[in-house]
């Protein structure tokens, strides 16, 4: 059978039944978009309105924290030439601490905006929020239970950095290791310790924190003298030392005190000792300590003190030789009824004949 004769057979649609179904469709769909378009305009708005209103918030908090953070860098940057800020601030502790809490606080911000919008932009749609929210606590579980310690590394940094328990620059005792703090992180704290080694220290396992540069320090140096020596001479003698050494620089900024002999620490048959202490600059006890000793040895040696350890006293006058200082001593075997000299004696053979 051919294409035309099919074509001819097949029924033809009646031209008006068409028409009026298109045209009712097309009645339907007119209706429905005008009964629906005043709740897409207004769900349409409301998103534009609370994505306007989430980005303005956004730049607005973190231009403010931005702000925040260049006035704590200025006010820092302020005093850094003056003696106050040479002791008490440090413009690389304070930029990295002020760097790192605007960081936290902008990615809070940043999370919390997004976060409250993104919600109110699903439930502008009709979406069911519920489950939604329940997947992402159980999520959030999960992820607490298998990254434990990473945020224990991060929420132990936050609160070390807002807390200001030690910065760059500072000498300090973490527990499982010690030195100078080279860098602070949100999650790992750099070391340098005595020998020149890099710590890596995670945060979340520092139990305690011994801040060796935060207000003061104590210098002690202990001064073994012989025991002959007068006290009172010996007490003068360090404190003009000491008060030489405060006169200058740049001693007379790290000494925050006078230097005081506290007395006697200890007293023994060949030596006593008198301990001296000074509060010094926070990091500087150390400097302080070599420089006292070194000015009380040259002092010492000035006034004829002898410290133990030294070159001993050597006698005015020297004494007479002793005569029998080359004499040996006399031997027990000069004697021939000694015990000695009668258990050397050789024993008489027996006589040959008495087996005759």
């Amino acid at each position: 059978m051919s294409l035309s004769a099919l074509l001819a057979a097949a029924p033809s649609p009646e031209p008006g039944g068409s028409l009026d179904e298109a045209a009712r469709q097309a009645g339907d769909a007119a209706g429905w978009v005008e009964e629906n378009w005043s709740t897409w305009l207004n769900t349409g708005l409301r998103i534009l309105l609370i994505a306007a209103i989430a980005i303005v918030l956004r730049i607005a908090i973190r231009r403010a924290l931005s702000k925040l953070i260049e006035r704590m860098n200025r006010s820092a940057q302020a005093v850094e030439g003056t003696a106050l800020g040479g002791l008490l601030v440090n413009a690389e502790r304070r930029r990295q601490r002020s760097e790192a809490i605007g960081s936290v606080l902008r990615s809070v911000a940043s999370f919390l905006i997004l976060g409250t919008a993104g919600l109110m932009i699903l439930g502008a749609f009709q979406i069911d929020l519920a489950p939604l929210l329940a997947s992402a606590g159980v999520a959030g579980v999960a992820l607490g239970f298998g990254a434990r310690n990473l945020v224990t590394d991060f929420l132990s940094g936050v609160f070390m950095i807002l807390e200001d328990q030690y910065g760059v620059g500072d000498t300090i005792d973490a527990g499982v290791a010690s030195g100078e703090v080279i860098e602070v992180g949100l999650r790992v704290t750099k070391l340098r310790g005595d020998n020149g080694e890099i710590w890596y220290v995670r945060n979340g396992e520092v139990k305690r924190i011994g801040n060796l540069s935060q207000g003061w320090s104590t210098a002690g140096v202990d001064v073994q003298v012989r025991p002959t020596e007068d006290l009172d001479r010996v007490r003068t003698v360090i404190t003009e030392a000491a008060a030489t050494m405060a006169k200058e620089d740049p001693w007379s900024e790290r000494l925050w005190g006078p230097v005081e002999i506290l007395g006697l620490d200890s007293v023994l048959l060949d030596s006593m000792t008198v301990r001296v202490t000074a509060k010094t600059m926070p990091g500087k006890s150390l400097g302080v300590e070599r420089e006292l000793r070194w000015r009380i040895k040259v002092a010492f040696d000035e006034a004829g003190i002898r410290m133990v350890g030294g070159v001993p006293a050597q006698p005015d006058e020297p004494s007479a030789a002793d005569p029998t200082a080359a004499m040996a001593a006399p031997s027990a075997y000069a004697s021939t009824t000694s015990p000695q000299s009668l258990a050397t004696s050789p024993i008489t053979p027996p006589s040959q004949n008495l087996g005759k």
